[in-house]
C-alpha cells in the first residue's frame, strides 16, 4: 500500500468513526427526588443500555420552570420524578408528549390514572404521603410537647422550631398548601399557613431539606413526605414519623417527555425502563422508600403504610391545572410569605 493510500484509509477509518460517535444515544435526564437516587438510575440505565446519561437534579418547581423557560428550545428529553402536580400543569401547557409505555398493564391503577389526567403526557412512578418529622433529642431539650396534628405545629411553643420548603420550588411545600386548602378550605386553609408560618424558621428550597435539617439537629420538626422523614430514621438520626390526626394529602410522583425532546428514541426507553420492577427495585438501595408503581416492586418493611393513614380525596387535576397552581402560590405569596415571624 503506498503512502497516500494508507493515508486515504486511516482518514476513511476517522471519518467512519466519527460518524460512528455521532450517532452514539444520549439522554438529557432531569431528575427531582433525591441526588442519590437520580444517580443510581442515571448510572444504572447508561449500564444497561449502553446510553450515554447527562443527569441534572433539580427540585420539581425549579425542573417545571426549567423546561417552560426552554421549550422555545428544548434541552432536556425526560423529567423523572417529584412531585405529580407539576408535572400535570407541565401536560396542561403542552410542554410535555404524550406516551403510551408497553409497560402500564405492570402498574397500579393511580399510577395510569396519573397518565389519564394529563392526556397520557406523565405517569405515576411512585407514591407517598405528607406528614412530618421531629427530632427527638431536641423535642425534649426544648420541653416540647410531642406533636400528632396539624394543628400542635401552630402552637406558641413551637416558635422558630419548624422548617418547610417554599411551595414555589418545591413540590413537596405545594402539595401541603394544597393539602391545607382541601383539608380545612381555602380560607381556613391559608389561615392555617399563616399560623404554621409565624413557627417556622426557614424556607428551603428543595423538599427533603427540612427533615435532613431535623436529622441534623438544626430545628426540630420538619414538614415533608412520609417516606423522606424514614430515611433519616433508617440512617440512624433521632427521627419520629408523624401521619397528622386530621388526615393528609398525598403525592403520585411522575415521569414525563419533554415536548420536542432531540433524543425522543432514548427517551421513550428510559420511560419504558423506569416503569420496570428491576429500576423500582433500585429506590430500597437509596433507603427511598415510596411505593413504586410497578405492582411487583419490592418494598420495604420500613416502608409508610399508606393503608393506615388517614389520606384526603386529593384532586390531583384541580390542584396540578395550571390556573389554580399560579393563584395559590401568588396568594400564599402575598399573603403568607411577606407576613412577620
Amino acid at each position: 500500500m503506498t503512502k497516500n493510500a494508507l493515508g486515504v484509509s486511516v482518514a476513511a477509518l476517522a471519518l467512519a468513526l466519527g460518524a460512528q460517535a455521532a450517532q452514539a444515544e444520549r439522554l438529557s435526564l432531569y431528575c427531582s427526588p433525591q441526588e442519590e437516587w437520580c444517580q443510581i438510575m442515571a448510572r444504572t440505565f447508561e449500564e444497561t443500555t449502553g446510553i450515554t446519561v447527562d443527569m441534572t437534579r433539580k427540585s420539581s418547581g425549579e425542573t417545571y420552570a426549567q423546561i417552560k423557560a426552554e421549550s422555545s428550545n428544548p434541552k432536556g428529553d425526560i423529567w423523572w420524578g417529584g412531585t405529580g402536580d407539576p408535572h400535570l400543569q407541565a401536560a396542561e401547557e403542552d410542554l410535555t408528549e404524550p406516551y403510551i409505555s408497553p409497560m402500564r398493564d405492570q402498574l397500579h391503577p393511580w399510577a395510569i390514572a396519573q397518565a389519564k389526567a394529563a392526556n397520557d403526557k406523565t405517569i405515576g412512578v411512585y407514591s407517598g404521603a405528607l406528614g412530618f418529622g421531629y427530632n427527638t433529642t431536641l423535642l425534649a431539650a426544648n420541653n416540647l410537647p410531642e406533636p400528632k396534628c396539624w394543628e400542635d405545629l401552630t402552637k406558641p411553643e413551637f416558635k422558630g422550631q419548624i422548617q418547610i420548603a417554599n411551595p414555589n420550588s418545591s413540590g413537596t411545600a405545594y402539595t401541603m398548601l394544597a393539602t391545607m386548602v382541601q383539608l380545612f378550605g381555602e380560607d381556613k386553609g391559608f389561615d392555617y399557613m399563616k399560623r404554621l408560618h409565624a413557627n417556622v424558621n426557614q424556607y428551603t428550597k428543595s423538599g427533603s431539606a427540612p427533615i435532613k435539617a431535623a436529622g441534623q439537629g438544626e430545628t426540630t420538626v420538619g414538614i415533608v413526605f412520609l417516606h423522606d422523614a424514614v430515611a433519616q430514621t433508617v440512617a440512624g438520626f433521632p427521627i419520629v414519623s408523624v401521619a397528622p390526626c386530621e388526615g393528609t394529602g398525598y403525592e403520585i410522583g411522575s415521569m414525563s417527555i419533554i415536548k420536542g425532546a432531540r433524543n425522543m428514541d432514548a427517551a421513550k426507553k428510559f420511560y419504558d425502563w423506569a416503569l420496570t420492577k428491576e429500576a423500582q427495585d433500585l429506590a430500597l438501595q437509596v433507603n427511598a422508600f415510596q411505593v413504586m408503581s410497578n405492582v411487583n416492586a419490592a418494598k420495604s418493611e420500613f416502608a409508610p403504610d399508606m393503608s393506615a393513614i388517614k389520606l384526603i380525596d386529593y384532586d390531583f387535576k384541580k390542584y396540578g391545572a395550571s390556573d389554580e397552581r399560579r393563584r395559590l402560590l401568588e396568594k400564599w405569596d402575598n399573603e403568607v410569605s411577606t407576613l412577620p415571624q
